[in-house]
């Protein structure tokens, strides 16, 4: 169920805004006004981080060699500024930190420059990730430093073999970069990319945890490792997604509105409340890219209350019909070790048993559609996806299988995560424990002393 790159938008939109609050100090109620997020790619999926950084608040420098890229982007108004000068893309972003103003920057060249621009001025980035397509860095997907895009498609052609020595170097050098940043107080996040694997697969050891191999990960953490997960998949919030299969504008309106409303009436947490900015301000914000989709971040009891009511406005006529999905970027659903199951630490983040149990799960609660595929966002051999559709017709029939299916794709993601000692997880699973007391039970695992456990192996060493 693809809805263009407005699902990136919301997904780094709450990145962001969590880092802020994880790593910055901003308030709950707070947003990133006056700081700065530098990253780099305006393509498909990683235009979307200019828009996300202006709805959290911050000024932004997005870094691009493909100029087309830029100009869909500004023509689309998801950037605001564009410049080929890295003196003027500070001098923008300076203007708008010190007014506290938000500000999307295109600069037109490469990432790599701009790192050693911003480090050589002694300029404090506050959030730096990239979303470069470094599954597939060989292939065109990171442009090396030196090279216009126009030379490195034509040394992709004629040299390949030349080219990857390139990508290598500026990748290592990236990394370099990075780590100055780093230093000197800038939080690094890997936006699910495969951005630090690149780094290693070129023979970078020093970005593993271990020193020696990228089996325990590596120094720098994926953002939901550090961010998405605990602060909101582990508590069940994902991205749930629906579209208005009439193509009616107004009907999207009605299902904004229809969702702001049942968040403002049960907000319970600050992720409740950027959600409800998020779906309100959504129509102003013109994240809708082709169909009239959209997407919310919600957890389980969220998702299956705002579907009924969508269900229940298309039998009493509001609306017409509805199908929800949504991304595989979520909750449960998706294996993913670089990515989604990053914060899973239990050794099954490496294995298909969420996925493929969010399949078959909502194959028998009687999904309209259901898949279970290789790949997606962090390319083929990197994940495993369970997905779903459900086409809302109004009916009672569709009422029951919400009930059933809607709690169950949510939850198996959030008690895999109990079982794997998340804390937010642990009080979640509780929660719907208590809530669903007679019909609907996770089992909640028995959390080990670690010191006893150390001290029966090195026991039985001995």
């Amino acid at each position: 169920m693809y809805i263009g790159p407005q699902g990136i938008v919301h997904g780094t939109f709450n990145t962001l805004l969590n880092a802020g609050r994880l790593k910055l100090g901003i308030p709950q109620d707070g947003n990133l006004a006056g700081r700065l997020f530098v990253s780099a790619g305006l393509g498909g999926m990683s235009g979307a981080q200019g828009k996300a950084a202006e709805i959290a608040g911050a000024a932004s420098i997005i870094a691009e060699v493909d100029d087309s890229r830029i100009e869909t982007r500004y023509t689309q108004g998801w950037v605001s500024h564009c410049t080929d000068s890295l003196e003027e893309a500070w001098k923008i972003a300076k203007e708008h930190m010190d007014s506290k103003q938000p500000c999307a920057v295109a600069y037109h060249g490469n990432v790599v420059d701009l790192l050693e621009y911003l480090y050589d001025n002694n300029i404090h980035v506050d959030l730096l990730s990239d979303q470069t397509s470094c599954h597939v860095p060989y292939d065109g997907g990171y442009c090396p430093q030196g090279l216009t895009f126009e030379q490195r498609t034509e040394m992709l052609d004629k040299d390949p073999e030349g080219f990857a020595k390139l990508v290598d170097k500026t990748l290592q050098h990236h990394y370099e970069m990075i780590c100055k940043l780093h230093d000197r107080g800038t939080y690094f996040f890997d936006y699910g990319n495969s951005f630090l694997k690149a780094v290693y697969d070129t023979g970078v050891k020093s970005i593993c945890k271990n020193g020696e191999n990228d089996l325990d990960g590596f120094i720098f953490p994926s953002y939901v490792e550090d961010i998405l997960g605990p602060c909101l998949f582990d508590f069940g919030y994902g991205p749930f997604r629906w579209c208005c299969l009439s193509r009616n504008p107004e009907d999207l309106d009605k299902t904004d509105a229809a969702a702001a409303e049942y968040i403002k009436a049960h907000n319970r947490r600050y992720q409740d409340y950027d959600n409800y900015v998020w779906v309100r301000d959504a129509k102003k914000n013109k994240l809708v890219v082709g169909t009239q989709c959209r997407i919310l971040y919600q957890d389980a009891m969220g998702r299956m209350n705002i579907a009924l009511k969508f269900n229940e406005m298309v039998r009493n006529g509001e609306i017409g019909p509805v199908i929800l999905g949504r991304d595989h970027h979520d909750t449960g659903g998706t294996d993913s070790p670089f990515r989604e199951t990053s914060n899973i630490k239990d050794g099954s983040n490496i294995m298909a048993d969420m996925a493929t149990q969010c399949y078959a799960g909502n194959a028998a609660r009687g999904m309209s559609y259901i898949a279970l595929h290789n790949g997606g966002g962090t390319g083929i051999g990197n994940a495993i996806n369970g997905g779903f559709g459900m086409v809302l017709d109004g009916s009672e029939r569709v009422d029951t299988i919400l009930r059933m299916a809607m709690p169950w794709d949510t939850m198996v993601g959030v008690s895999r995560r109990a079982w794997a000692r998340n804390e937010n997880a642990l009080a979640t699973a509780a929660e719907y424990n208590k809530l669903y007391e007679g019909q609907d039970h996770i089992t909640l695992p028995y959390v080990a002393d670690d010191a006893v456990v150390e001290a029966a192996v090195k026991a039985m060493k001995g």
